[in-house]
């Protein structure tokens, strides 16, 4: 297994969902690489808006980038099914990768239109915005108290110029997260 920058991973995997014409949005560690603080992160996080037609070109496009690699066709159906996620694992670096279904869920609605196009590597892929990885960081900050989504949320907060504050704040208020915005974030 080579040690190798998430990036050319993430472009690649990009690519492949370009190709099927399944939207996504980065989200996670990486994304607070764009907009926040370099971290470590081991694995990336995507959200994906995939129907069930499309898992096999998916799960096949996925194999032929990484023959040795993980997918399981089954888990990828039960994760649409339940609007969960599925992994895949990719042999060459041992990177993982989560695939986390759009739900219908307000912010997951919000976060999807608002997405953002970053150039990694040469390559435009789409990241949640700021605002949109602060929500989300904050819901699991919310559900865990984890410091690391906490630290996350206030590397943004320091680093990215021009946040829609007033947006922030609003969609916490329409998602039950107002008190951990009022916390955490409200404050720098």
């Amino acid at each position: 297994m080579q040690s190798e920058d998430p990036r050319h991973l993430l472009v690649k995997v990009a690519e492949i969902l370009d190709s099927l014409n399944i939207s996504y949005l980065v989200t996670g560690g990486i994304a607070v690489l764009i907009w926040g603080r370099p971290r470590f992160t081991a694995d990336i996080d995507l959200v994906v808006e995939v129907k069930a037609q499309d898992l096999a070109k998916l799960q096949k496009a996925l194999k032929n980038m990484s023959p040795q690699g993980y997918i399981e066709l089954d888990a990828m159906k039960e994760a649409i099914k339940n609007q969960g996620e599925f992994n895949f694992i990719d042999a060459g670096t041992g990177i993982k990768v989560d695939f986390w279904i759009l739900t219908d869920s307000l912010l997951d609605k919000a976060r999807f239109k608002r997405r953002k196009i970053k150039n990694i590597l040469n390559k435009d892929i789409y990241f949640t915005s700021p605002e949109d990885l602060i929500l989300i960081k904050l819901k699991w900050y919310k559900e865990s108290e984890s410091s690391r989504q906490r630290e996350d949320v206030e590397s943004i907060l320091k680093i990215t110029e021009n946040l829609d504050k007033s947006y922030i704040e609003e969609m916490a208020q329409n998602i039950d997260l107002l008190d951990v915005w009022l916390k955490i974030g409200d404050k720098q």
